[in-house]
């Protein structure tokens, strides 16, 4: 049977998701779970890639085993082996033709702000920190520039080999709650740190720096140079894979 499992974790201690020969990931920390559970390896696969130190709310990876398999509770018995900042929220049955990536609809990130000169102690693992005041109203106006169907090179690390960069955006907003702002994101697929650079992009029409419709003119230069910062990791979540 085809098993689906959901987790979440916090990707600071972690080189990606993807199994590496020199460093500890996400991946091979379910993997050497899974095997405990099953008493024997078996082949994975995941929803998608994720980089170091990006952390995700909901996650996908998938599995053929034996059908007596309790997928019920499953996730307990993964839970007793996975690390805590790797957690496993449910597991179930889906149809043989499922595929984890091929299969999803679309995906939402978010990306988290800190807006003030003080860090909080509590949540600094989870966010990147700008002191300088962000007019989120300008922000917003100038994400929807983002939604549609583009050539988003501009937003794509320079050192990637992908050459169709054609992506839709579903929709894109930024939001204050306090001190924190996110940038929310959903797309049918993503470029090699487009979220980040698109992150880095917006703070700088928040900070006054560019103006609205200039992010407009950064998407049809596709020029990674006109762009912004890539703005770190850690700010990064996989918030939702939509099948």
């Amino acid at each position: 049977m085809n098993v689906l499992v959901n987790i979440t974790f916090d990707g600071t201690n972690y080189h990606g998701t993807q199994i590496q020969s020199n460093a500890d990931t996400v991946f091979s920390r379910f993997q050497n779970a899974l095997v405990k559970v099953l008493g024997k390896p078996t082949d994975i696969k995941a929803c998608s890639r994720l980089d170091s130190g990006v952390h995700a709310n909901c996650f996908y990876l998938s599995f053929y085993a034996d059908d007596g398999l309790d997928v019920r509770h499953l996730h307990f018995a993964l839970n007793y082996h996975l690390p805590p900042d790797i957690r496993a929220l449910g597991a179930e049955v889906v149809p043989d033709g499922f595929h984890r990536r091929y299969s999803c609809k679309g995906k939402e990130y978010t990306y988290y702000m800190w807006n003030s000169h003080t860090d909080n102690p509590f949540l600094e693992k989870y966010y990147y920190r700008v002191p300088q005041k962000l007019n989120v109203d300008l922000m917003n106006e100038a994400a929807q520039h983002f939604v549609g169907t583009h050539d988003f090179t501009s937003f794509m690390a320079s050192n990637s080999k992908i050459t169709d960069c054609v992506r839709t955006v579903s929709y894109a907003k930024v939001e204050r709650d306090g001190d924190m702002v996110k940038f929310i994101v959903c797309a049918d697929g993503f470029l090699y740190n487009m979220v980040r650079i698109m992150a880095g992009t917006l703070i700088r029409v928040g900070r006054g720096y560019i103006a609205v419709n200039d992010v407009k003119t950064i998407i049809e230069s596709k020029d990674r140079q006109k762009a912004g910062v890539t703005v770190p990791a850690k700010g990064l979540f996989l918030s939702k894979v939509i099948y």
